[in-house]
């Protein structure tokens, strides 16, 4: 007897035999049905190497009370202890699966399945499970049937008798059996529909590839045919009963449970579509409306069942349209959208959890290794195999992929699959969800053979795998690619020119030609350079075919390359910072004015990198900027040279202001893209406007200084309008503003007018010298009398004409005018004189209100382009800038002078203030507010993409799909991006019509 507070020598054993809750394990040995081998050394060592010994105890306990009589009971018990294999089997079984132990239970004699240990036993194929199953004769008796068959597969599995590609294949080849005895038995219940029909039955998907889990819908497609003289339609009709009745008997659930789902949801038109066809219909299907996943998904097929004949006649038809969807006109965007993963649809809890569908989980290794077949398997059978390792080897063998990727892949999908298998061994649960119980993880663990501290091994095991498929993905793609320009291995299989070609083109890459030469003058030779680029490409070449432009990406990327090849830091930062390689790969590759800026000075890469806290794309303040060009200009000789290193600042601040849109409208692998358009909007437009403002205060100071020395004859400022006022520049903005100057003391007006007139002038010439760096152009016909009128006024004679000729729409245009430049005391001035009539007292009157009216449908009319789409057009189109801005000004010029808020330069601000007010309704106000930043986000990728300004859609496809990628619009969903469009000014234009117009 145990001293009281004292352990028995059993409960300490059975902790070390790997017992978790040893109390109770006490227990059930101290059960009668286990007195006779109870103190047997032999028993606890077999349960202890189970991966659940608990659990193993248990089942085995309830194994016992299920026997029919003592002498059963002895049978068992004797065979557990005498024979080895029955014992490995029995308690590994019981051990990791509680619905097979909840099998056993019931049908106490099905343990016997497991005695057998002969060498046929070992490996067996579909005749084997046939006869396994040849007694079943109703859904019943099938179930039953089948799971004594899963029994024998996953005690071989558990046992290391067999890997899981041989469990896989196992698996298959029982559901294939399966198939078989439940067509039979459907067949039994109908021969009349038996001898109208042909009826083949094609297994597809993990099934098809001879690789299915423990439990897994299992994927078909039926092809039909009549018998010699029977009518087709009834035939058909026949066999979809047959087809339907076999499904049941598989799927509905019974006393002993289901089998699996049967799933013909692979067929031509889907759910939709009737559940047999014809082989000619298959094929008429195939050549006029098949997409290219359905291709995908033809790679996995081979007949299983029924007319296995007509089953092989199908595969054979189907089988050249597959090797032909790479040549396929879509091919491209549908592998971009494929290549895409679909984890919006998984729920955020569950993404780290999933094994199948999460980022480094199966479905990357069998996208990856079928997207090379569809490509490369048109010139070479060898790797036409529906077995994704099978496949992948023969990929590593032909030189596809290299070798040691290849190896790494195999591994990593043999172990995920393992946890798979286990995972859904346990409750016989179809899941690919890896659990969060600390117990399931643990017998998990245990099972795949980590024992010293299961839980943690096992978790660092999955994620190192996981970790191997991510950076394997798309270098799966690539680094073949670069072996077959580099050829630094003799001997080694490698892709040929014709196959690079085409690997490319299936990738997205217009000029596969052009493009293997930028890789062989990049990734060749023995250099220090060339090895880090042959590291490097693979990854940017994954980057750049995401984007809608891989040639340009590519090719922008070559030529940074050779102007910075030859610096120290320019391939550490790519190598080193984890950031900068991604960023450079989007702002290569979304369109021309990002790397047309960079190019001008490669050295600005550097902003990319995540050095420095990570600030490298943050925008800089005005006061900073300013601060900067100020100092540049004092260092220059003359007032040429000083605008020209303000140019360069504002050169390189466009590219950090463009990278930086860039990144947060595509995203990147460790940050989504930014969801708030609006605040995309902002930040470019703050950025650009402050940029463009200390760039006129230099170029300022540079003509003063060449001109005049530190003082000029009169004060000067430089007020912004338009766009450029309200802080709302895009990348193509021209600088609208208007230049008010007074005489200072003892100065006559004529030489203080000529001295403002000659800045002005000067200041437009230095900045649209053509040089290296991008024009400033300065707009002044927002001046009163427009062009017809004065460059420069003083504030005397703004103060009279305002006074005596001030029109509506100058008091309109005055609401954006703010000091950008100059002098602040001046500028405050002209800006509490020109109050009063952009914030009038008690409103405009009806006169004005009919007068901006007018205007407003004149320009509508007469300045919208010839040929152009209205409804497309950003800014004078129905719904666009123009709209919503004429109707958030009339808003400020009716209330401006009651509504603080309303007093702002800027769109968004203004109609948040009218908003606020209760002048607009909050839903009406989000209305125009979306279209507002949807035009303007428009304008600015129009200009990134094309490198100029313009108001509407790209008519170039290319150009099309690269603006739909900026507003977050995948490959092949152009036309998606024009419907919203059209839908959200539609929705802003009737906003427009009730407000603006009174409509």
């Amino acid at each position: 007897m145990t001293a009281p507070g004292r352990r028995s020598s059993t409960f300490t054993r059975l902790l070390r035999h790997g017992f978790t809750d040893p109390s109770a394990a006490e227990r059930l040995l101290e059960s009668a049905e286990l007195a006779p081998i109870r103190n047997d050394p032999v028993l606890l060592e077999a349960l202890g190497a189970t991966a659940d010994p608990d659990l193993a105890l248990h089942g085995l306990v309830r194994l016992l009370e299920a026997q029919p009589d003592p002498a059963a009971q002895r049978q068992l018990l004797d065979t557990v202890i005498a024979a080895k294999p029955l014992r490995d089997r029995l308690l590994g079984v019981l051990g990791a699966s509680s619905a097979l132990a909840d099998h056993l239970a019931k049908h106490a004699g099905d343990w016997q399945a497991l005695v057998m240990y002969e060498p046929q036993d070992l490996h067996p194929e579909v005749e084997e499970f046939e006869r396994g199953l040849a007694e079943a004769t109703d859904p019943v008796s099938l179930r039953v049937a089948y799971r004594r068959c899963l029994l024998s597969i996953a005690a071989r599995d558990v046992c290391g008798t067999t890997d899981v590609a041989q469990t896989a294949a196992e698996l298959a080849d029982l559901a294939t059996a399966t198939l078989r005895a439940a067509l039979a038995i459907a067949r039994a219940a109908a021969p009349e529909d038996a001898a109208l029909c042909r009826l083949a039955v094609i297994a597809m998907g993990k099934c098809g590839g001879h690789e299915l889990n423990y439990v897994s819908d299992v994927d078909v497609i039926f092809v039909g045919e009549a018998m010699d003289g029977a009518d087709e339609g009834k035939a058909l009709r026949s066999a979809t009963k047959l087809a339907s009745h076999m499904m049941r008997i598989c799927s509905e659930t019974t006393v002993e449970g289901s089998i699996w789902p049967v799933d013909a949801n692979l067929r031509p038109e889907g759910r939709n579509g009737p559940l047999v066809r014809t082989l000619s219909s298959h094929l008429a299907y195939y050549q006029r409306w098949a997409k290219t996943w359905e291709f995908q998904a033809l790679l996995k097929a081979r007949p299983v069942a029924g007319d296995i004949e007509l089953g092989e006649e199908y595969v054979a038809a189907v089988e050249p349209l597959v090797w032909q969807a790479a040549e396929r006109e879509n091919f491209v965007a549908d592998v971009q959208k494929m290549r895409r993963r679909v984890v919006e649809n998984i729920p955020v809890a569950e993404v780290d959890r999933q094994l199948k569908l999460g980022p480094g989980g199966l479905r990357d290794v069998e996208f990856a290794v079928q997207l090379l077949q569809l490509v490369h398997g048109r010139h070479d059978a060898s790797l036409r195999s529906g077995t994704t390792l099978h496949a992948l080897q023969a990929l590593a063998a032909g030189g596809y992929v290299g070798r040691a990727d290849a190896a790494q892949l195999d591994d990593a999908y043999r172990f995920l699959r393992s946890m798979e298998h286990r995972i859904q061994l346990y409750r016989l649960r179809r899941t690919h969800l890896v659990p969060e119980d600390e117990a399931d993880l643990r017998r998990i663990g245990r099972s795949l053979g980590l024992r010293v501290d299961p839980v943690a091994e096992l978790n660092r095991e999955w994620r190192r795998h996981a970790s191997v498929v991510r950076r394997l993905h798309e270098k799966l793609f690539y680094r073949p690619l670069l072996d077959a320009v580099a050829q630094l291995a003799p001997g080694e299989a490698r892709l040929s020119a014709g196959a690079a070609r085409e690997r490319l083109v299936a990738l997205g890459y217009a000029d596969p030609a052009s493009a293997l030469r930028h890789l062989e003058a990049l990734a060749s030779g023995v250099t220090r350079k060339a090895a880090i680029q042959r590291t490097l490409l693979p990854v940017l070449l994954g980057w750049f075919a995401d984007s809608a432009d891989p040639d340009a990406g590519l090719l922008n990327f070559r030529k940074v390359s050779d102007a910075l090849g030859k610096t120290p830091w320019y391939l550490r930062l790519l190598r080193d910072e984890g950031a900068a390689a991604e960023n450079l790969a989007r702002v290569l590759s979304a369109g021309r004015l990002a790397p047309d800026l960079l190019m001008r000075a490669p050295e600005a890469v550097a902003l990319l990198g995540d050095g420095d806290g990570g600030t490298g794309l943050e925008p800089r303040s005005r006061g900073h900027l300013e601060q900067e060009i100020l100092a540049a200009v004092g260092r220059a000789d003359d007032a040429v040279q000083a605008v020209t290193a303000a140019r360069g600042v504002r050169r390189r601040e466009l590219f950090r202001t463009a990278a930086a849109d860039i990144v947060d409208s595509y995203g990147t692998e460790a940050n989504p893209a930014e969801a708030d358009q609006g605040a995309l909007v902002d930040r470019v437009g703050a950025a650009v406007s402050d940029l463009t403002a200390a760039t006129l205060a230099g170029t300022l100071r540079a003509v003063v200084r060449e001109g005049w020395g530190d003082t000029l004859p009169t004060r000067f400022a430089i007020i912004g309008m338009g766009r450029f006022g309200g802080h709302e520049l895009g990348y193509g903005s021209d600088a609208d503003v208007v230049f008010v100057h007074e005489p200072r003391d003892g100065v006559d007006d004529q030489e203080a007018s000529a001295a403002a007139n000659r800045v002005v002038e000067e200041m437009r010439r230095l900045l649209q010298i053509p040089s290296a760096d991008p024009p400033l152009l300065i707009d002044a016909d927002l001046r009163p009398e427009g062009k017809s009128g004065p460059l420069v006024r003083t504030l005397k004679s703004y103060e009279a004409y305002y006074r005596r000729w001030s029109l509506v729409w100058e008091s309109q245009a005055l609401l954006r005018a703010e000091v950008v430049a100059g002098d602040e005391d001046l500028g405050r001035r002209f800006i509490d004189l020109v109050d009063p009539l952009r914030y009038p007292a008690e409103g405009l009157g009806e006169d004005a209100v009919r007068e901006i009216r007018r205007l407003k449908a004149r320009m509508e009319s007469e300045r919208l382009p010839r040929g152009v789409d209205p409804k497309l057009h950003t800014k004078l189109g129905p719904g666009g800038l123009s709209d919503v801005e004429w109707t958030v000004q009339l808003l400020q010029l009716q209330h401006g002078w009651a509504e603080p808020g309303l007093r702002t330069t800027r769109t968004r601000e203004a109609l948040a203030a009218a908003c606020a007010a209760g002048l607009i309704p909050a839903e009406e106000a989000a209305i125009l507010d979306e279209a507002w930043v949807l035009a303007t986000r428009v304008r600015n990728a129009v200009m990134l993409v094309r490198g100029r300004a313009g108001d509407t859609f790209p008519s170039d496809s290319r150009e099309l799909a690269a603006v739909g990628r900026y507003l977050g619009y995948g490959p092949g969903h152009a036309g998606d991006m024009l419907d919203a469009y059209r839908r959200t000014t539609r929705r802003a234009r009737g906003v427009v019509d009730e407000l603006f117009y009174g409509a």
